[in-house]
C-alpha cells in the first residue's frame, strides 16, 4: 500500500501520486495533510525548503475543491514568477486525474488579458504574486469574494519583499469565514504579525527546529580580502569540477557583474535576476535544468522559484542582509535526503555575521582555507583521469587511428599519458604558479583560529560509494575516535582529505599500514596540505554532461573553459519586468522602495 493513503486522500490523488513515483510522505506532509483534511481550520506550517510543502497544501486543497463549480474556491499567494508556475504546475499534476479541475497562474511578465479570460472560463484555483493578483483586482478581472481556502506560501519572503500591504489588500476582498493556511521556512516577527492579524486560533506544525538549516546541509566559511572576493569564488570553482550551484548576491548588479566575469573566465554561468524579461529567465532556468549551466548567479528573490534537483553547492559570494535569508539560501541544496554544502566567502568583518547565523540555524560553520594552485591542479588531473576512464569509445575515430598511431608512434604508453595530462595541468599550473596566497588575512579579531590538526590523503572516494558523512562515520569506527575526532572530510571521485588531532597521528596511520577494502589496500599518508581542511565535502554529485566548448540558451556556457573569443551577452532591461516581486503596479512599487534599496532584488 502506497503510504499516501494512509493519510486518507482519495483514489484519483493516490494515482497521482503514484504515477509520479511518490511513496513516502514527507514529514510535513505526514503532519500536515490529516489535519487539513479532517478539519476546517487555519494553520501555521513551518518547515525547511525542499521539504515537500506544495503537496503538503496541494493535497488537501484539491480533495476540498469542487470540480463541478466553476467558482473560485482556492487562491494561493507566492512571492515569485517562477514560483508561482511552479505551484500551479504541480497542482496540475496532482489532479490530472480529476475531471473539470483547473488551476490559473496569475503573474507578472505574461499577459494579463490572457489571464482574465483564463479564470472567466472557470478556475477553482488561481496561483498568484501578489502584485498581479492586487492588480487585476483594481481592474475588477477576478472574483475572490467567495473562495474557501487562502494559502500564503513562503509567507516570511512575502514579507521580506514588502508585500504586506498588498497582502491586507488582497485579504480584504475574500470572506471572513475562509480557512488561511499558512506556509514557511522560518518564523520572523512579521510573520507572526500576519498570522496573528489574519487567522483564528491557527493550529501550528513545526518539522524539526523553527529557523533551523537541514541537517543534510554542511555549512563552511572562507575568510578572505573583500578585493579577493572573486578570486576565492574562480579557487572554489576549479576545486571542485563537478559543482552545480547556485551563488548569491545581494544586488542585481553585483548578479550581473559576477555572472559575466565568470562567463568571461571561461565558466558555464548565467545570471538570474529581475532586470531579465520572462522569456530570459526561462531560458536560464531551462538551460540550469539541464544541467548546460554549471553556475548559477542569482539574486535572492529570483532563487526563491528555483527547484533543481542535485545542486551541490550553494556559495554565498556575499551573505544576506537578513539573517534569516540564509536559511532559504542554504535550503537550495541538500535535499531528498542527499548531503550538500553551503560556502560562505566572508572579510573579516563580516565574520561576526557568521555567529549570528549558528545561532539562528543552530548548526557550527566549519572555517577553511581556499585551495591552493596545487590541490586544484592534482584535483583537475584526478578528475580529467576519471572522465577518460568512464568515457564511452566513439568507433567514429577508428577511421583515423592508423594516421595517429603514425604520428604518435616514437612515443612510449608512459610518454603518451604525461604529454596528454600536461595539456590540462599545465592551463592549471601556469595559471596559479605565481598566484598569491589568499588565505593571508588576519584572523586576530575573527575569534577564529586554525587548530594545528594534521590533514591526511586518503586513496578511497566517491567510486568506492562514499560521500562525506559516510566517510567521516567509517573514519570514526575503524580508528576509533569520538564524534569530533575526525573532521574537515573532503571527498574527491577517486580519493579524499580529512583531519584528526595531532596526538592521533600515530593511530591514524598504523591503523590503515595493511588495511583492506573490499580486495584492495587503503592507503593513508600524511597530505602536504596540512591545516587547511580544503575542497569540498559531499563528492561529485554534479553537471552530468561533463561536455566542453558550446553555448547555451542561457548565456552561459556549457563546459569547464571556452575559447577567448567569446564575450558574455549583456542583458537588456525589460522596462515591463524590472522586478521579481510580481510585476507591481508603480504604487506598489513606491511603496517597496520605502523599505527596501532600489538595487535590492
Amino acid at each position: 500500500m502506497n503510504k499516501f493513503e494512509e493519510l486518507g486522500l482519495g483514489e484519483a490523488i493516490i494515482k497521482a501520486v503514484d504515477a509520479m513515483g511518490f511513496t513516502d510522505p514527507s514529514d510535513i506532509q505526514a503532519k500536515a495533510i490529516p489535519i487539513l483534511l479532517n478539519e476546517d481550520t487555519d494553520i501555521v506550517a513551518l518547515a525547511q525548503t525542499g521539504t515537500g510543502k506544495t503537496a503538503a497544501f496541494g493535497f488537501p486543497l484539491i480533495e476540498k475543491i469542487d470540480p463541478n463549480s466553476r467558482v473560485t474556491q482556492g487562491l494561493i499567494l507566492s512571492p515569485t514568477r517562477e514560483l508561482c508556475l511552479q505551484i500551479a504546475n504541480e497542482l496540475k499534476n496532482y489532479s490530472k486525474f480529476i475531471k473539470g479541475l483547473h488551476t490559473v497562474a496569475i503573474y507578472g511578465g505574461a499577459s494579463i488579458q490572457e489571464q482574465a479570460r483564463d479564470i472567466k472560463r472557470g478556475a477553482q484555483i488561481i496561483v498568484a504574486t501578489p502584485g498581479r493578483m492586487q492588480d487585476m483586482i483594481n481592474r475588477k478581472m477576478v472574483n475572490i469574494s467567495n473562495i474557501e481556502y487562502c494559502i500564503l506560501d513562503e509567507a516570511d519572503e512575502m514579507l521580506n519583499m514588502g508585500f504586506y500591504e498588498d497582502i491586507n489588500a488582497i485579504l480584504s476582498h475574500t470572506p471572513e469565514e475562509k480557512n488561511t493556511w499558512l506556509f514557511s521556512a522560518t518564523m520572523p516577527r512579521e510573520v507572526a504579525t500576519i498570522a496573528k492579524r489574519f487567522m483564528k486560533t491557527p493550529i501550528e506544525i513545526t518539522v524539526g527546529h523553527k529557523n533551523t538549516g537541514s541537517k543534510n546541509v554542511s555549512h563552511e566559511y572562507y575568510l578572505v580580502n573583500s578585493r579577493d572576493r572573486y578570486a576565492a569564488l574562480k579557487r572554489l570553482a576549479d576545486a571542485n569540477p563537478d559543482i552545480f550551484s547556485v551563488i548569491f548576491c545581494r544586488t542585481k548588479r553585483d548578479t550581473q557583474k559576477v555572472a559575466e566575469n565568470l562567463i568571461e573566465d571561461g565558466y558555464n554561468a548565467a545570471a538570474l535576476h529581475g532586470d531579465l524579461s520572462q522569456n530570459q529567465r526561462d531560458l536560464v532556468m531551462k538551460s540550469f535544468r539541464n544541467r548546460q549551466i554549471q553556475m548559477l548567479v542569482a539574486t535572492d528573490v529570483a532563487a526563491r522559484g528555483i527547484d533543481v534537483d542535485d545542486i551541490t553547492h550553494v556559495i554565498n559570494y556575499q551573505l544576506p542582509d537578513e539573517i534569516e535569508t540564509y536559511t532559504h539560501r542554504s535550503g537550495r541544496t541538500g535535499r531528498a535526503g542527499k548531503s550538500g554544502t553551503s560556502m560562505v566567502i566572508v572579510s573579516k568583518s563580516e565574520v561576526r555575521k557568521i555567529k549570528a547565523i549558528e545561532r539562528i540555524i543552530k548548526t557550527t560553520f566549519e572555517k577553511k582555507e581556499i585551495p591552493s594552485g596545487e590541490e586544484i591542479c592534482q584535483v583537475q588531473l584526478f578528475h580529467l583521469a576519471n572522465d577518460i576512464k568512464k568515457a564511452e569509445i566513439n568507433h567514429e575515430i577508428d577511421t583515423y587511428l592508423p594516421s595517429i598511431n603514425e604520428v604518435l608512434e616514437d612515443f612510449s604508453k608512459e610518454e603518451l599519458i604525461k604529454k596528454f595530462f600536461s595539456v590540462e595541468f599545465s592551463r592549471f599550473h601556469n595559471y596559479y604558479k605565481k598566484a598569491k596566497d589568499l588565505n593571508s588575512v588576519s584572523e586576530r579579531d575573527s575569534g577564529r583560529n586554525n587548530d594545528g590538526s594534521i590533514r591526511y590523503f586518503i586513496n578511497i572516494g566517491q567510486k568506492d560509494g562514499f560521500d562525506w558523512m559516510s566517510l567521516k562515520d567509517f573514519l570514526k569506527e575503524n580508528i576509533g575516535l569520538g564524534r569530533e575526532g575526525v573532521n574537515r572530510v573532503d571527498v574527491k571521485e577517486n580519493f579524499s582529505f580529512f583531519n584528526t588531532a595531532p596526538e592521533e597521528q600515530e593511530k591514524v596511520l598504523s591503523v590503515f599500514e595493511s588495511f583492506d577494502l573490499d580486495g584492495r589496500s587503503v592507503n593513508v599518508e600524511v597530505s602536504k596540505n596540512s591545516g587547511g581542511g580544503r575542497g569540498r565535502r559531499d563528492g561529485g554529485r554534479g553537471r552530468r554532461d561533463g561536455g566542453r566548448g558550446r553555448r547555451n540558451d542561457g548565456g552561459g556556457f556549457k563546459g569547464s573553459r571556452r575559447s577567448d573569443d567569446f564575450k558574455p551577452r549583456r542583458r537588456n532591461n525589460d522596462r515591463n519586468d524590472r522586478n521579481d516581486r510580481g510585476d507591481r503596479s508603480s504604487n506598489d512599487n513606491r511603496r517597496r522602495d520605502r523599505r527596501r534599496r532600489s538595487d535590492r532584488d
